[in-house]
């Protein structure tokens, strides 16, 4: 798309080219359903609405509207929105999958962490005060992840007894 950018409305400013390649974009992105000859149509229909009303976006499309050249590079580019869409929407699962397999290797290292770093003051506080209310042989913990697993555990196990906001100490 950014290639097909240097090709097209040759005769416009840096700004103009950029504001009118900017709202085709949207439109091709907010119209999945329509094809580009639709798009282009609409888009010409409401130019030349707006520009009748006086309250256009694009003033210097006046006499650009009926011109070959400018219809031609407007269609080229909106084919190439549409390609490029689309393409994105056949990779989402891809994406997906990526985003989820990240996920799983953030929590596996963060447990990996976890299982190096000693247990906290709280944790080790909380588990004591688990171990007394259950009447439990307190076990020596040597890390987080195993203070974590521990107290979890417990709680799993005295579920019934634990509801969600009740105070345990």
């Amino acid at each position: 798309m950014y290639e097909i950018k240097k090709q097209i409305y040759l005769d416009f400013s840096k700004t103009q080219k950029a504001a009118l390649c900017n709202f085709l974009r949207a439109l091709v992105k907010k119209s999945p359903e329509l094809s580009v000859d639709e798009i282009m149509q609409k888009f010409i229909e409401d130019e030349k609405y707006y520009l009748e009303i006086n309250n256009s976006r694009f003033e210097f499309l006046e006499n650009l509207l009926d011109d070959e050249q400018f219809l031609k590079d407007t269609e080229k580019y909106l084919k190439e929105c549409r390609k490029y869409y689309d393409y994105k929407k056949s990779q989402k699962p891809l994406i997906q999958a990526q985003k989820e397999f990240e996920k799983k290797k953030r929590e596996f290292l963060r447990q990996v962490k976890m299982s190096k770093e000693s247990p906290t003051k709280k944790q080790l506080y909380y588990y004591e005060k688990l171990c007394k209310k259950y009447n439990l042989e307190k076990k020596e913990l040597s890390s987080k992840l195993e203070a974590r697993d521990e107290i979890d555990k417990i709680l799993k196990e005295h579920k019934p007894s634990v509801e969600f906001g009740e105070e345990i100490l």
